[in-house]
């Protein structure tokens, strides 16, 4: 099981917040320990699935407010200056 304080340096060394010193001793740490390694590997995994998650949430959210915009009668002025500017390109 992994505790808190691990989990904390483990969060500072994928991060690169670490100081000199304490990124050196971190490494020295993986190099001796193949389960602190696994567990850095499990976490950079989680961070990336996090990472996922939040653009998939922004382009959703993108994508309603752009079927607003285009669609709705009150935003018809502002769909067409937009539309023009591309078209300028």
């Amino acid at each position: 099981m992994t505790s808190w304080n691990e989990t904390k340096q483990i969060e500072t060394h994928l991060l690169g917040t670490a100081n000199p010193g304490e990124a050196l001793l971190f490494d020295a740490h993986l190099l001796l320990d193949n389960e602190l390694a696994d567990k850095v590997i499990a976490q950079q995994k989680a961070y990336e699935i996090v990472k996922q998650f939040g653009r998939k949430q922004l382009k959703q959210e993108i994508e309603a407010i752009q079927q607003i915009l285009f669609t709705q009668p009150q935003h018809i002025r502002f769909s067409q200056k937009i539309r023009r500017l591309f078209k300028k390109i």
